[in-house]
């Protein structure tokens, strides 16, 4: 009886730690409070070497960011399933690499602009479906507050962002038009917008900057 204790106990201790990471399972707010905590800690300790060498900081951006983004919907999502499902494994992997690339240089260039003047992450919502999302409010350095919103959903059982709506302007959707605008100026090739897709997310933040400046005005 007392061996048969003694390997109950045992095996219990074992699944203690498979028990601790189910239940340890980080929410969706916390991984925007803890990726936010993380890459704001990188930039300010690195800042001045990033402004010089910004190929670093956006291999570091990656490392902190890409982890907790679902590259692959978003890369379908930005597409269509008009032209996703025309696309190769090959293509596909490709405009995934290049979105993600061209992501980071998104918003990299806008952070390292950012003095740190404040981010506050507003109190976690209701998280018992597959979708949520995540308010953020990020002093500008006019003193402004800009809203930011993360959509994330559950892949696998871990939280993934789909979208981002940065001032009132969704990301995901300025994206998705852009490609699809990219498509017909390029007569439907796949290939050349795929590889053209970082000149298409510099026209991307134009807008983005464009309808900025119309929201102030």
């Amino acid at each position: 009886m007392i061996s048969i204790l003694r390997r109950g106990l045992l095996v219990l201790l074992a699944a203690l730690p498979l028990m601790a990471n189910a239940v340890a399972a980080p929410s969706a707010h916390d991984i925007i409070q803890d990726t936010t905590t993380r890459l704001l800690a990188d930039l300010s300790a690195n800042k001045e070497k990033y402004k010089q060498d910004p190929s670093a900081f956006y291999d570091a951006l990656n490392g902190i960011v890409g982890p907790v983004v679902d590259a692959d919907g978003i890369s379908k999502s930005i597409m269509t399933v008009k032209y996703s499902r025309k696309a190769s494994p090959a293509q596909m992997t490709r405009f995934q690499e290049n979105f993600k690339r061209s992501l980071m240089q998104f918003y990299g260039n806008a952070l390292l602009e950012y003095n740190n003047q404040g981010i506050t992450v507003s109190p976690a919502k209701d998280e018992s479906g597959t979708r949520t999302s995540v308010d953020m409010q990020v002093k500008g350095n006019n003193g402004a507050i800009y809203p930011v919103s993360y959509t994330l959903e559950k892949i696998n059982d871990e939280w993934k962002v789909r979208n981002v709506i940065i001032n009132g302007i969704n990301i995901g959707k300025l994206f998705r038009d852009q490609f699809a605008d990219a498509m017909q100026r390029n007569g439907n090739d796949l290939d050349k917008t795929i590889n053209g897709w970082a000149g298409e997310v510099a026209k991307a933040k134009e807008v983005a900057e464009d309808a900025k400046e119309k929201q102030a005005q």
